[in-house]
């Protein structure tokens, strides 16, 4: 379960107070037909301050989880990087930007970048509830597809290529690569959102940048067919957000595709488990992508020991075996 740092969660139950909750919940209900609609945005997807107050409500949390769970496994995948400054590309009400400082206490510097007004308004009056001064003095910045993103050790580029052309999804990789940083690619979790990160995956590594998340490898990815790479974060909900979106549990699973790239000679990295483990008595059966670039099916039994006691713990988009 990931949850919001308190301060964003109060944050947001502070600005949220100051709007209906049905004029919210027509707002969520207008977004979730908009996104599910698929395809480029022709117009700004946020219109107004209740659509901006709809989207923080429907989607930062979930938008946060997805994040934090990817910056996690560069964390992990690359300990020793430390980086001190963050362009948020299409960042809007800053989920992105609050995920990656909690992934990386080295931020000193974050900008967010977003073509809405009222959305960058609405994630400034929130990051004024963080303790964290890269959020507290975050630059909040107009931006459109064109133009450069300044330059950063992390860029990000979450859920946005799905709102924009193959066209503009060029540009704006070719923007973030421009940078000299490392990208963070997130887009949703189905095979639509996968096909999006193959091609900038493609388009990472014909840069000469590495990729250190999620795959343990510099290969071709080897559920191009008949497949496709996917992770889960789990998100608790709110009562607002349970009543805006109609749902009766306390969580939430968001799905979503990634890759992450930068300058450098890739990390070691012994596999990703891509799948739920099963689990059978005394025996744990894990779907792994291997550093050969090949997928591989870990069978591991009690007679293990030590090992059967990691895959126990092993979780669908932890590293596999375990270093």
């Amino acid at each position: 379960m990931t949850d919001l740092p308190e301060a964003l969660r109060d944050g947001l139950d502070a600005a949220l107070a100051g709007f209906p909750p049905t004029r919210l919940s027509s707002g969520v209900q207008r977004l979730m037909s908009a996104y599910r609609s698929g395809g480029p945005a022709s117009a700004p997807i946020l219109r107004s301050d209740v659509d901006v107050a709809a989207y923080a409500a429907y989607r930062m949390p979930a938008t946060f989880a997805a994040v934090r769970a990817a910056l996690r496994q560069v964390a992990e995948a690359v300990p020793d990087w430390a980086p001190r400054s963050l362009s948020d590309v299409g960042g809007g009400t800053g989920a992105a930007a609050w995920a990656a400082v909690a992934a990386f206490p080295s931020l000193r510097a974050v900008t967010v970048l977003d073509q809405v007004a009222a959305a960058l308004t609405f994630g400034r009056r929130l990051a004024r509830h963080s303790a964290e001064p890269a959020l507290r003095g975050a630059a909040w910045q107009r931006w459109r597809v064109g133009a450069d993103v300044p330059a950063a050790d992390l860029v990000t580029i979450a859920y946005l290529l799905g709102e924009l052309t193959p066209a503009q999804q060029e540009t704006v990789l070719t923007a973030a690569l421009a940078t000299g940083g490392a990208i963070a690619v997130i887009e949703p979790g189905t095979p639509e959102g996968y096909r999006r990160v193959l091609a900038a995956r493609a388009a990472l590594l014909a840069h000469g940048h590495t990729i250190v998340a999620p795959c343990p490898h510099q290969l071709g990815c080897p559920l191009e067919t008949g497949d496709w790479c996917h992770f889960p974060a789990r998100v608790p909900r709110s009562a607002l957000h349970r009543q805006l979106k109609a749902g009766q549990l306390g969580w939430e699973d968001e799905k979503f595709a990634l890759v992450v790239a930068m300058p450098g000679p890739p990390p070691a990295v012994p596999g990703r488990v891509l799948r739920h483990p099963r689990y059978r008595k005394n025996l744990v059966t894990l779907q792994v992508c291997t550093a050969a670039g090949t997928t591989a099916t870990a069978t591991v039994t009690k007679r293990e020991g030590q090992r059967y006691r990691a895959a126990r713990d092993v979780s669908w988009g932890d590293a596999w075996p375990p270093t």
